[in-house]
């Protein structure tokens, strides 16, 4: 194997822990990204379920209203 002047034949390990410490960062990284926009998606969907519900409730009063008259 050939090394770089000043490089050691013992940087080798060295450098391949940096090389999977970097990889696990990354992939922390990306799962935690995953996982907010999960999470944003998913309060989204309450959200737009909440209002479903409160369109509907108000549909009936509106309809109840009408019948009364």
């Amino acid at each position: 194997m050939v090394f770089a002047p000043g490089e050691k034949p013992g940087n080798e390990p060295e450098e391949v822990k940096l090389q999977n410490a970097s990889k696990q960062i990354v992939q922390n990284a990306i799962l935690q990204a995953v996982q907010q926009v999960s999470q944003e998606s998913q309060r989204r969907e309450e959200r737009i379920s909440d209002n479903r519900d409160h369109i509907q409730l108000g549909v009936g009063e509106l309809t109840k209203k009408h019948e009364k008259k």
